[in-house]
C-alpha cells in the first residue's frame, strides 16, 4: 500500500511538472495578441508599469499617462484561458495650441473580460490559431473610461518559421464605444508582426497595425508601427519595453514599460 501511495505522489509531481513545462507567453508587449494560452491551473499577472502617449494635431495636444494597466490570465484548460483587465490610474492633459488653454483630468479605466480558446497548438508552436471574444464594462470614469460597454473578437494566428523567427497576424472586429460615450459603432482592422529571438532570453518584435474606425462623429483610418523588446531572465518572469508611432501622423507616439509573472 505504501509503495502505491508513493507512486501516486510521484505521478502527481511529474504531471504538475509537465503542466508547468510550457514556455511562458505573456500578452505583453506589443500591439498584437498571442495565440498561445496559459497552462491549466496557472495564473499570469501582467502589469503596464507606465504607459505614456502623445496625440498632437495642429489645434490640440493630448498627453496621456497610464499606471497599473493590469491583465490577469487564468488557464482553465490546456487550450483555454480567462482574462480580466483593468487600468488602475490614468491622467490626461489637453492643451489648446491656439489659445494656450490647458485642462487636466484623471480616473480609472473600464474592466475588460475575455476568453481565449486555442484551436491549434496552445503553446504557440508551429502554426497556432485561437479565438478571443471580449467585452469592456463601463466601470471607469472619463477620460480613461469609455463611458459605455463595448465588445469585439480577435483571431490571433502565429507561425514559427524556424528557431529564431515567427510571424503573427491578428484580425479584429469591434463594437467600439462612440466618442461621446453613448452607443457603439463598427471598428475593424488587424496587426501583423515579425518576432525574432535576439538571445537565449531576449526577443524583439516589429509590428504594423491598421484600424478603420467608423465613429458617428467622423470616420478615420489609423496606422501604427511598433517595436518592442521582451527579456525573460527566468522561465516565469518577463520584463518588457516598447514604442509605437503613427505612420500618418508623426506626432502620435507611445512609450511603455511593464512586467509579467506566471504563478
Amino acid at each position: 500500500m505504501f509503495h502505491r501511495i508513493l507512486a501516486g505522489i510521484a505521478a502527481c509531481t511529474l504531471s504538475a511538472a509537465a503542466a508547468a513545462a510550457r514556455d511562458y507567453c505573456p500578452d505583453r508587449p506589443g500591439l498584437g495578441t498571442p495565440s498561445c494560452t496559459i497552462d491549466r491551473g496557472h495564473v499570469s499577472i501582467e502589469v503596464g508599469l507606465a504607459d505614456w502617449s502623445l496625440d498632437r494635431s495642429t489645434a490640440e495636444r493630448d498627453d496621456t499617462l497610464l499606471i497599473g494597466d493590469l491583465i490577469v490570465r487564468y488557464g482553465i484548460a490546456d487550450h483555454a484561458e480567462l482574462q480580466l483587465g483593468w487600468t488602475g490610474y490614468g491622467r490626461e492633459i489637453e492643451r489648446d495650441r491656439l489659445t494656450g488653454a490647458r485642462s487636466k483630468d484623471s480616473g480609472s479605466g473600464d474592466v475588460m473580460v475575455a476568453v481565449r480558446r486555442n484551436l491549434l497548438h496552445p503553446d504557440g508552436s508551429g502554426f497556432s490559431l485561437a479565438l478571443m471574444p471580449f467585452a469592456t464594462l463601463p466601470v471607469g470614469r472619463e477620460p480613461i473610461g469609455a463611458g459605455d460597454w463595448g465588445a469585439g473578437l480577435r483571431v490571433p494566428l502565429s507561425y514559427e518559421i524556424d528557431d529564431r523567427f515567427s510571424i503573427e497576424l491578428v484580425p479584429e472586429g469591434d463594437a467600439a464605444v462612440d466618442a461621446d460615450g453613448k452607443g457603439r459603432h463598427l471598428a475593424y482592422g488587424g496587426v501583423a508582426g515579425l518576432e525574432t529571438r535576439v538571445g537565449a532570453a531576449l526577443t524583439a518584435t516589429a509590428e504594423y497595425q491598421f484600424v478603420r474606425d467608423r465613429d458617428p462623429s467622423g470616420h478615420e483610418s489609423r496606422q501604427l508601427a511598433g517595436l518592442s523588446l521582451a527579456w525573460q531572465p527566468r522561465e516565469d518572469l518577463q520584463f518588457d519595453l516598447g514604442a509605437n508611432g503613427g505612420l500618418r501622423h508623426a506626432a502620435d507616439v507611445e512609450l511603455y514599460v511593464g512586467v509579467s509573472r506566471r504563478f
